[in-house]
């Protein structure tokens, strides 16, 4: 049997594709869009991809199993588990077969067994591997998805936050409950193969380890300590984080079934003219160079949100799905960039634009200050602080005076803020304040600045905090 398994750090994203060496065959376990690495990876260890399965309908990115469908003529192995609300809606474009409690499929020599493990989601699935190619009877290892983390367990809550089912969080919570019941009866030398790892929003403390076993997590996941129904209830549901905007858009497409990729070439922009038209047509100008250089001197209008690790996800929460979107970056980043909007389905990047060009039209900046001015500015209400940090970061503790409007919810509050201040944003550590400042001044705020070091910098300094009682 061959294992490979396959990080999207951006999102946090584990898939999987197994193969079996004698017959040739493969399987992919929760793709990704980016569906090229696992072709890739087959066609080098001499296997053809003929299957591909996924836990759950996921919120979090767009599914690639309909993508390996079309491309690698995939059988897909999906759940029939929850109501008519969690039921995929392309079969009829796909050969598939639905799966559900004590269901069984082999790919080569490789056997899958499915367990029903609600709790993240309704129709939620994990599967038991065992090579019997190797010649075990046992099995090897579990692929649990969004049930079971390193270190932590699927959040019930994403129907209730982000797609406004109401009750929903609750009845998450205790189905999750039962559902780890089923995981503890499993023998402790199985491996814990995760659909996520640390930064993930799909759960609350996930580990960054890749992967555990199931005897490791009973002895130090802390939910799986918890005896008590209610009380696990409680601890689960406290202190989520926010779920990011575009998780309800992507439950929706990866059940619609997602478009196939675009491979069409995005257009290079040669004259600042284009980019002014583009921006009078209502796109999203985004400009993914570091907040330093944004800082210094930016293209009016652009929001800036730098090409890193947390890019997709900010991303998801600032783009509409119906805007356009043109991107101020340099000719050999565009694909990159484009296949991490695609990961999450904003697929409408038409046109992109180099810095340098975007730089010769009207320009703005914005300044930073350090903790030290940021305490002589709060004594004059001229000036107003915005702490973009998330809620849990702000029930720690906050600086006097700051007004909590969270980095995703900021553009949707902008009518909250007093008029004619000068505005100085600030989080953690001065990365997402960057974000912040660039939607300020590109919403039409444009007296910003930016707080150096954030949240970080200030207690360092010992200066005075506010603590939520």
């Amino acid at each position: 049997m061959l294992f490979r398994s396959f990080f999207d750090e951006q999102l946090a994203h584990m898939s999987y594709l197994v193969g079996c060496q004698r017959t040739g065959e493969a399987i992919v376990i929760d793709p990704g869009r980016n569906v090229d690495w696992y072709i890739d990876t087959a066609k080098k260890e001499g296997l053809q991809i003929v299957a591909a399965t996924e836990t759950h309908i996921h919120a979090d990115f767009v599914s690639g199993a309909k993508e390996l469908a079309k491309r690698c003529g995939a059988k897909l192995y999906l759940s029939d588990e929850g109501d008519a609300n969690w039921k995929y809606q392309y079969l009829d474009e796909v050969d598939y077969e639905l799966v559900k409690e004590g269901s069984t499929f082999t790919v080569g020599n490789v056997e899958f067994k499915v367990l029903h493990t609600p709790g993240h989601t309704p129709e939620h699935i994990s599967f038991i591997l065992t090579d019997k190619g190797g010649g075990s009877t046992e099995p090897m290892g579990i692929f649990t998805g969004d049930f079971v983390f390193v270190g932590d367990i699927g959040r019930p809550d994403l129907l209730e936050k982000a797609a406004g089912v109401a009750g929903t969080a609750d009845v998450g919570a205790r189905q999750m409950f039962q559902s780890l019941k089923k995981f503890k009866a499993l023998p402790d030398y199985l491996q814990v193969w995760p659909a996520h790892g640390a930064g993930s929003a799909c759960g609350k403390a996930l580990g960054a380890v890749p992967v555990s076993t199931v005897g490791y997590e009973k002895l130090n996941n802390w939910a799986l300590q918890i005896e008590d129904e209610e009380e696990f209830v409680k601890l689960l549901l406290t202190g989520q984080p926010e779920p990011p905007k575009y998780f309800a858009m992507m439950k929706k497409v990866n059940k619609i079934g997602p478009a196939y990729l675009n491979d069409e070439e995005v257009q290079a922009l040669q004259t600042i003219e284009q980019l002014n038209e583009y921006k009078a047509n209502g796109a999203f100008i985004l400009d993914v160079r570091p907040s330093q250089e944004f800082a210094k001197a930016h293209y009016a209008g652009a929001i800036n949100i730098p090409f890193n690790k947390s890019f997709t996800n900010w991303a998801g929460w600032l783009i509409n799905y119906d805007q356009d979107i043109v991107l101020i970056a340099n000719q050999e980043d565009v694909q990159a960039i484009r296949k991490a909007l695609a990961y999450i389905g904003l697929d409408r990047v038409v046109a992109y634009i180099e810095p340098s060009v975007a730089l010769s039209g009207e320009v703005e900046s914005y300044e930073e200050i350090d903790v030290h001015q940021l305490q002589q500015y709060l004594k004059d209400d001229r000036y107003y602080l915005i702490d973009v940090r998330n809620q849990a970061e702000w029930d720690e503790g906050y600086i006097e005076g700051a007004q909590h409007m969270m980095l995703g919810t900021l553009a949707d509050r902008l009518h909250e803020l007093p008029e004619n201040k000068t505005y100085i944003v600030q989080c953690r550590s001065g990365a997402r304040s960057a974000i912040g400042a660039s939607i300020l001044q590109a919403k039409g705020f444009k007296q910003v600045l930016n707080l150096k070091g954030g949240y970080l910098a200030w207690t360092r300094e010992k200066l005075p905090i506010v603590k939520q009682s």
